[in-house]
C-alpha cells in the first residue's frame, strides 16, 4: 500500500520557513510585493487568485490585486504590465492564465520583466532553466520536486517518466529531473504503448488533464507516483490523472488529489516572490 505524500504538510513546513524569511527582510527594510492581475470572470482563475492573495497575507507579503474586465484590450494589459515593471515596490508580477481570446498570452509573458516573472514563463527564464542556472522555477514543477524530496527517495540514476509535454509542467519537469541526474522519458498523446513506457518508471509524474487515465497496470510496483492532474469525474468529484484507488496498492508513494501537488504550487509562487525581492533589493543596494 502506497505511502501518501501529504502536500499540505510539506507546504506548511516550507511556508513556516518563508514567513521567517519575510520577517527578517522586513526588519532590513524590504517588503516583498506581488502584483496579481486577473482578466475576466473565469471561476477557476478567481479561486486561484483568491488563494494566492490569502497566502501572501499569511506570509506577510504585500499583494496588489488588479481585476480587469473580460473585454480588456491587449494594449491596456501591456500598459499595466509596463507600469508594474517600473514600480520598485512590486517584485513579482503574475498575470493569471488563461487570458480572453483577444489577448495573446505570448505577448503578455514576453512583456513581464524577467526579474519579476515569478511564474518563470518568460523566454529568458526558460532558457536559464534549460541551462540549469536559474533564479526562478515554474511553480508546479518546483513543488513536485519538493514532494519527491520529502519521500527521501534519491532521484539520481532513477528512471523517470513524465506524461505530458506542456510548457507549464511537462517540459520544465523533465528538465528538473535531468538536472537531478535522472534518466528521463517524456510521453504524450503520440507515444506508442504508453503503459509499456510508464511501467519502467521508478518515478512517474503525470500531467495530462484526463481523469483517472493512469491505471494500476501502467505503474511499476513501488514507484513514486506524482499526480499533477485536477479534473472532475462523472459524478463531479475532484480527481487526478491517476486512478487513485487502483494505483494505491501498487505504488510505493502516491500524491492524493486534492491535497497533493495543489497546495505546493502557490507555496512555490511565494518562494519565487521572496527570491525576486531579495535579488532586486541586492541590485538596488
Amino acid at each position: 500500500m502506497a505511502v501518501m505524500i501529504d502536500g499540505k504538510a510539506v507546504s506548511a513546513r516550507l511556508r513556516q520557513k518563508m514567513a521567517a524569511e519575510v520577517a527578517a527582510m522586513k526588519e532590513a527594510g524590504v517588503v516583498p510585493g506581488l502584483a496579481v492581475v486577473l482578466v475576466g470572470e473565469n471561476p477557476a482563475s478567481q479561486v486561484y487568485v483568491r488563494n494566492k492573495i490569502k497566502a501572501c497575507e499569511e506570509l506577510g507579503i504585500r499583494s496588489q490585486d488588479y481585476r480587469l474586465p473580460e473585454d480588456t484590450t491587449q494594449e491596456a494589459l501591456l500598459d499595466l504590465v509596463g507600469e508594474l515593471n517600473r514600480r520598485e515596490d512590486i517584485h513579482g508580477i503574475l498575470v493569471q492564465l488563461p487570458l480572453p481570446g483577444q489577448i495573446r498570452e505570448e505577448a503578455v509573458i514576453a512583456a513581464i520583466a524577467p526579474e519579476k516573472d515569478v511564474d518563470a514563463f518568460h523566454a529568458r527564464n526558460v532558457g536559464k532553466i534549460v541551462q540549469g542556472s536559474y533564479n526562478f522555477l515554474p511553480c508546479t514543477p518546483a513543488g513536485v520536486m519538493e514532494l519527491i524530496r520529502s519521500t527521501g527517495v534519491p532521484v539520481q540514476g532513477k528512471e523517470c517518466v513524465v506524461v505530458g509535454r506542456s510548457n507549464i509542467v511537462g517540459k520544465p519537469m523533465a528538465l528538473l529531473m535531468l538536472h537531478e541526474n535522472a534518466t528521463v522519458t517524456i510521453c504524450h498523446s503520440r507515444t506508442r504503448d504508453l503503459g509499456e513506457v510508464t511501467r519502467r518508471a521508478d518515478i512517474l509524474i503525470v500531467a495530462i488533464g484526463k481523469a483517472n487515465f493512469i491505471t494500476k497496470d501502467m505503474v511499476k510496483p513501488g514507484a513514486v507516483v506524482i499526480d499533477v492532474g485536477m479534473n472532475r469525474d462523472e459524478n463531479g468529484k475532484l480527481c487526478g490523472d491517476v486512478d487513485f484507488a487502483g494505483v494505491e496498492p501498487v505504488a510505493g508513494y502516491l500524491t492524493p488529489v486534492p491535497g497533493g501537488v495543489g497546495p505546493m504550487t502557490i507555496t512555490m509562487l511565494m518562494g519565487n516572490t521572496i527570491t525576486a525581492a531579495k535579488l532586486q533589493g541586492r541590485r538596488e543596494g
